[in-house]
């Protein structure tokens, strides 16, 4: 069976995280690994609490999945800090990984820090794709966020720039933009990039759509299949998902993803 790593927090309500991670990968029948960065207090109405996770006892709990089933990708979610990062990219360098998918969750829906850009810096020479959505895009570039927003040039300019620093694949997602357009920007390495037209307009009142899309990417490349066509089906799924709607909670609800 194929397996699939997830490195990411938790979210105790199962909407976002290592538990939307765990769903989507077993979704896609494939046997799913969780190693949490940080404890989160969440439920759809937000984070009120953050619990990070010593980076000794991250690397411990690495280890002890990596020696033992080796994933065949990745999926790295919200990393706390530098130091949480230099030890995940030593063992995912020691153990070879490969197929490695990298969300870089820098706040939740809500607002709260998840994450930073010295920790997506220390991580990207193992990342072989980045998935920012727009903000993240804006941080990680140390630009305004209203650089991205309407202009098609811009968000390819953007993802050229994010791929040639991070020196990985990059998906630049659009569900930020203003402009009545939703489409992602795919760019791999040495080509021009793609628009990937999105079906579904992501809803508002959502959370965890960002962690089932990498994660479900990270089983098409798990299964053999190449990126291109792993991210063009994980969009699909993931539109699917939405399309089906799903109201549990009071705030921002999780994502039907099955």
């Amino acid at each position: 069976m194929k397996t699939v790593l997830s490195i990411a927090a938790s979210d105790p309500s199962g909407g976002a995280g290592i538990q939307a991670d765990l769903r989507a990968i077993s979704a896609h029948g494939l046997y799913g690994m969780a190693v949490p960065t940080a404890l989160t207090v969440q439920n759809t109405l937000g984070v009120s609490g953050v619990l990070v996770l010593e980076p000794e006892f991250l690397a411990q709990q690495l280890r002890a999945v990596l020696s033992d089933i080796r994933p065949d990708a990745v999926k790295i979610g919200a990393m706390p800090g530098a130091d949480h990062a230099r030890v995940t990219a030593d063992l995912l360098r020691e153990f070879h990984a490969a197929n490695v998918v990298c969300d870089p969750v820098l706040a939740s829906t809500s607002g709260a820090a998840l994450g930073t850009v010295e920790a997506v810096e220390l991580l990207a020479p193992c990342v072989s794709l980045l998935t920012p959505n727009l903000p993240e895009a804006a941080r990680l570039l140390g630009r305004s966020p209203a650089d991205f927003t309407s202009d098609p040039g811009c968000i390819e300019s953007a993802a050229k720039e994010l791929a040639a620093r991070f020196h990985a694949a990059v998906l630049l997602k659009g569900g930020h933009r203003t402009d009545g357009s939703f489409d992602d920007f795919f760019l791999m390495p040495g080509n021009e990039g793609v628009w990937l037209p999105t079906r579904v307009a992501p809803p508002s009142g959502n959370h965890g759509t960002g962690c089932l899309l990498s994660s479900s990417i990270a089983c098409g490349l798990a299964s053999g299949l190449p990126m291109p066509e792993s991210v063009r089906r994980a969009k699909e799924r993931l539109s699917d998902a939405l399309a089906r709607g799903l109201s549990l909670g009071h705030g921002n609800s999780p994502v039907d993803f099955r």
